[in-house]
């Protein structure tokens, strides 16, 4: 696996990263944690050396950090760890919506997730959502004494708005931006991802395969279970759907051209806008590992991305987060 500087501060990551959230949440029945410990292990195999998880994956009960934590003990020191902090856990009716991003939190959730990790510190840590309650110069100062500490080596802004990065990186410098971004999610484009680029900070997608939808294994919505987020997301309902299944079709085309699947030709898209992006696509599978993997050495000419952006030149159809979300995260 080649690898990647994420930024001007020196934090240097696997070309592609995996992501956790999936093995515990937001996806159906989460699978046996022994499975997601197996398909970690065989990402370092792999040569992935960036894990991402967070404190949300686990509903405030640490099994996601756990299972990281396990399944990378006989390496710990080869993979990049980040994970996250920023919610408020003990209100369940209320998870993704209450935000707790208060120094004395940030610190409380750094010392669990150290303890579930099994490790001495933090590689990346990110604040999962902007909190309005809260200064975001407040957050940075938080963060830079764990730095300072020992405790986390790299302080990282999730879902930031170009004011809000800007003010963060003026109290302590920013390493990692993660946002959604992929050939289905381009809002980053306008204003958030020149604003990374001029202070070099760099830049992780997550959803880099549109929640599943580029895999080319989906369905309407109404055929998940209860507990999967595709149930309800727009993407996934009526005419929104329709339109999205037939830009699969199209970029199944174009990757087949390739001698590549669909969802390497949307990992290679998003390698393929700046040296300093590295996407997480999750997987609880050791086949999809190993295909997602590949895209790391899949090249797309200037013709195949100027395709893929006259098959989708907006993104998909539909919006990405609930109106409920959208309005709680407005600050950012």
């Amino acid at each position: 696996m080649k690898t990647r500087t994420l930024g001007a501060q020196g934090l240097t990551v696997s070309a592609l990263g995996l992501g956790t959230m999936g093995m515990t949440m937001a996806y159906g029945p989460g699978g046996d944690p022994a499975d997601s410990i197996a398909t970690i292990r065989r990402a370092h195999e792999l040569g992935v050396t960036f894990i991402d998880t967070a404190e949300l994956y686990g509903m405030g009960t640490g099994s996601n950090e756990k299972i990281v934590g396990e399944a990378v003990e006989g390496f710990r020191d080869e993979v990049v760890l980040a994970t996250k902090f920023g919610f408020d856990l003990t209100r369940p009716e209320a998870v993704g919506i209450a935000l707790d991003s208060r120094p004395e939190h940030i610190r409380e959730v750094a010392e669990n997730s150290l303890r579930h990790l099994r490790t001495d510190h933090i590689d990346v840590l990110y604040q999962h959502r902007v909190d309005p309650a809260v200064p975001i110069e407040d957050v940075a100062g938080a963060v830079g004494e764990l730095v300072e500490a020992g405790k986390v080596r790299y302080f990282g802004l999730s879902e930031a708005g170009p004011e809000t990065i800007r003010r963060a990186h003026a109290v302590f410098p920013v390493s990692v931006l993660q946002t959604e971004y992929s050939v289905f999610e381009r809002e980053v484009e306008d204003e958030v991802l020149p604003v990374v680029r001029e202070l070099g900070i760099g830049f992780v997608p997550y959803s880099p395969l549109g929640r599943g939808f580029l895999t080319s294994a989906v369905k309407p919505g109404a055929e998940y279970p209860e507990d999967d987020m595709r149930r309800t997301d727009a993407r996934w309902q009526g005419d929104n759907y329709t339109a999205n299944v037939a830009a699969i079709a199209r970029l199944t085309e174009l990757a087949r051209e390739k001698g590549a699947t669909v969802t390497q030709l949307a990992l290679a898209w998003l390698l393929a806008q700046d040296e300093h992006v590295v996407p997480i696509p999750g997987t609880r599978s050791t086949t999809r590992l190993a295909e997602n993997a590949a895209a790391a050495d899949l090249v797309l000419t200037a013709a195949d991305l100027a395709r893929v952006r006259e098959i989708l030149p907006h993104g998909a159809y539909g919006d990405r987060y609930p109106a409920v979300l959208r309005d709680a995260w407005a600050s950012a």
